[in-house]
């Protein structure tokens, strides 16, 4: 009953209320649905004097996702929010628009085990991707796993997680959504079917089926505990399976942010466990388990040692990549026994940043970033350059993908106007052929794109890639589109996108800044964004937006800006610090309570990111910045579209539900403040793609349309 009259109060006082807002193109909404609050004060310790430590949260209510009123409020939300899309003229339109960008065949790279590649395959029509394998390079594609009979709605998607050696067993995942968490499966290749062992739905960091394919080696994650490395032998019950990791090692606790993988080398020689402490890994540590000789230890390659290590192996001998005293990072050779610092340094470090290495055919292909620009270098095993893969122009590309014993591999190159295309590779004669090249009905000669560099607010010289229609004009008339992320240590590499293309395709300017935070420039670039220099982050953004305007590539009504999970929050700090510049956000899947996030979800684990209210040192710049509570009541907010769902088990939505009511009670400009809550959509892909249709034209038409 209490639930039933929420819903009513909420939709009759809005519309009592009568139209007070007011969208572009005509549009007109009542208020929004009112939401009753219940004030929580919170009391924090500050080491800064004058920094308020009781802080109140209105809406508070709304972080228990299981309430009848939390129900009611979706419910609600989801209502006003298709009030305003009924109302928007261009959408019809843009979903068929966008259905013609993303309705398109799609195939994965592919995974050689011995004459057998297996990959993923969607064709035009299709919802989902399912797993298919051919026999030899140009043998015709067999299906394996039909994605389609895995749910009635279609969102329900498979994916690849281990092949044996042979190519004889297979390890998948079935994912709900847009969840993190899968259900891991196995199945006989030669017979097609199930072998009858099933993992439940959880997050695994590895999951290798072991050498005599008698059982299987997974890393499993328990929520606020850890991760716990376990071997289950098949056809026995799951509670029976042995740990071989988990809860401490040598007496060092491995807690909630201590993230634990576990892999088998190809020769089954050994099981490697990557200890990585928080997201990123201030501290990784690398250990393996010799699996020739009976109950062996578990003993470190490196441990207890504040750098990222990230290990690969050609046969018996391990090689690290590091940023270890290099924090462009560098490529070392393992000596068993022995430090980092007595290691042989196979690849020094150099003025660009090293983003990605892997072993084919005998030899290294390093990828490295030269002002945000892919470049793959080939080395022999002992550090000599011998060439490289050359790129069809300024883009994103990849390593190339393949193992030690391979003879040939593939590689991926992408820009923000040229969709992917794969590339088959043969190391012994260096010849490249297109594998596939998605078809996308997308003209990129009609289209141009460059990079930039402006000054950030404290002087720092920061790239950006501009794109957009040659002979596009320059005159402040044109709607512009900027994207950015800035943190985590992630690179923003100029990709293809369909959200971006379609934008293009309408006359609009599209941008992506390489804020710091990100590793476009090293460890060094990161950590100039991180903890109490996060401000840096927005100040780059801001200065983004200022050299855009500055030269007439748009104006502030014109301009749309849109983030998602760690970008959400810059999104949110942009209508909270910066709301003159921008004409209408779209904020996705959120960080935006910064006081509280740690205490839900993965948050925890992001502390070596953030930091944590929790700590007195970190409480002041946290607060400062923090979306939620600088939030001010009368101020003229752009049009924001928050978008998140039930499905989102990495971020928590409450940070959303929370945020949408305040900023609709608090702006005084009459511009729409909308939130769209799915059940189904999180942070990892995984919905259909008659869903995902629908969500970008709903993104791209309200952006479109508020820019107006």
């Amino acid at each position: 009953m209490r639930s039933a009259f929420f819903v009513a109060a909420v939709v009759l006082g809005a519309v009592a209320a009568g139209a007070q807002v007011h969208g572009r193109d005509g549009i007109t909404l009542p208020t929004a649905p009112i939401v009753k609050t219940e004030p929580v004060v919170d009391e924090y310790k500050s080491v800064a004097p004058g920094v308020a430590t009781k802080i109140t949260d209105p809406y508070r209510r709304l972080e228990d996702l299981h309430s009848p009123e939390t129900r009611a409020f979706i419910t609600a939300q989801n209502a006003y929010t298709a009030q305003y899309f009924s109302q928007v003229k261009m959408l019809p339109s843009v979903v068929d628009e966008m259905g013609k960008l993303l309705k398109v065949d799609f195939v994965s790279v592919p995974t050689r085990r011995g004459d057998r590649y297996f990959f993923s395959k969607r064709l035009a029509e299709e919802n989902q991707a399912s797993i298919y394998m051919r026999v030899g390079m140009h043998g015709a594609d067999e299906m394996l796993i039909d994605a389609a009979k895995l749910s009635a709605d279609q969102n329900t998607s498979v994916n690849t997680l281990n092949l044996t050696e042979d190519g004889s067993m297979m390890a998948y995942g079935v994912r709900v959504g847009g969840a993190d968490e899968v259900e891991v499966h196995f199945l006989d290749v030669a017979t097609r079917e199930d072998t009858g062992d099933v993992m439940p739905r959880a997050r695994y960091s590895g999951v290798d089926i072991g050498p005599d394919k008698a059982g299987v080696y997974y890393s499993k994650l328990f929520p606020h505990e850890g991760n716990r490395v376990f071997y289950h032998k098949f056809g026995t019950p799951l509670d029976s399976d042995v740990m071989i990791l988990g809860k401490e090692y040598r007496g060092e606790k491995l807690g909630e942010i201590d993230g634990v993988s576990v892999r088998a080398t190809a020769n089954g020689h050994y099981l490697v466990f990557r200890i990585g402490r928080g997201v990123p890994a201030t501290r990784e540590d690398i250990l393996i388990k010799d699996l020739r000789v009976k109950d062996s230890p578990i003993v470190p390659l490196v441990y207890g040692i504040d750098s990222r290590f990230g290990e690969f192996n050609v046969g018996d001998t391990f090689y690290m990549r590091t940023d270890y005293k290099a924090p462009n990072g560098r490529v070392l050779k393992v000596v068993e026994g022995k430090g980092p610092d007595e290691w042989p340094v196979i690849i020094p470090e150099g003025k660009d940043v090293l983003e990605a290495v892997n072993v084919v055919g005998g030899k290294m292909y390093v990828l490295r970033l030269k002002d945000v620009k892919s470049e793959v270098t080939i080395y022999s095993l002992d550090g000599k350059a011998e060439g490289h893969i050359a790129f069809p122009g300024i883009g994103a590309g990849s390593t190339l993908s393949g193992r030690a014993v391979d003879t040939d591999g593939f590689y991926t190159f992408q820009s923000i106007i040229t969709p992917p295309t794969i590339f088959h590779y043969d190391t012994a004669t260096g010849k490249s052929e297109v594998f596939y090249n998605d078809k996308v009905p997308f003209d990129s000669t009609q289209y141009e794109v460059k990079q930039v560099f402006y000054t950030s607010k404290d002087g720092t010289k920061v790239p950006m890639f501009i794109a957009g229609k040659k002979g596009l004009k320059r005159d402040g008339s044109e709607r512009l589109l900027m994207t950015g992320y800035g943190g985590f240590a992630l690179s923003e590499t100029p990709v293809w996108n369909p959200e971006y293309a379609w934008w293009m395709q309408q006359g609009g300017w599209f941008a992506l800044p390489n804020l710091r935070g990100g590793n476009e420039y090293g460890e060094v670039w990161h950590k100039g964004a991180m903890f109490e220099k996060k401000q840096n982050v927005f100040d780059d953004w801001f200065a983004a937006a200022e050299y855009l305007i500055a030269n007439k590539y748009t104006t502030p009504e014109r301009f749309a800006i849109r983030g998602r999970s760690n970008g959400g929050l810059l999104m949110g700090a942009s209508m909270t610090q910066r709301p003159d510049l921008f004409g209408a956000i779209w904020c996705g899947y959120p960080l935006l309570d910064m006081l509280r996030y740690q205490m839900f979800e993965m948050g925890r684990t992001w502390t070596t990111e953030y930091g944590s209210a929790e700590n007195a040192k970190d409480y002041p710049y946290i607060l400062k910045y923090s979306p939620y509570q600088n939030v001010k009541a009368g101020m003229k907010y752009p049009a924001i579209f928050f978008f998140t769902g039930d499905g989102d088990t990495r971020v928590d939505p409450m940070n959303a539900r929370k945020m949408t009511p305040l900023m609709q009670t608090s702006t005084s400009s009459g511009r729409p403040i909308l939130l769209h809550y799915s059940l189904k959509g999180g942070h990892s892909a995984g919905v259909s793609q008659t869903q995902l249709v629908q969500d970008y034209a709903d993104e791209m038409s309200f952006l479109w349309t508020e820019t107006k």
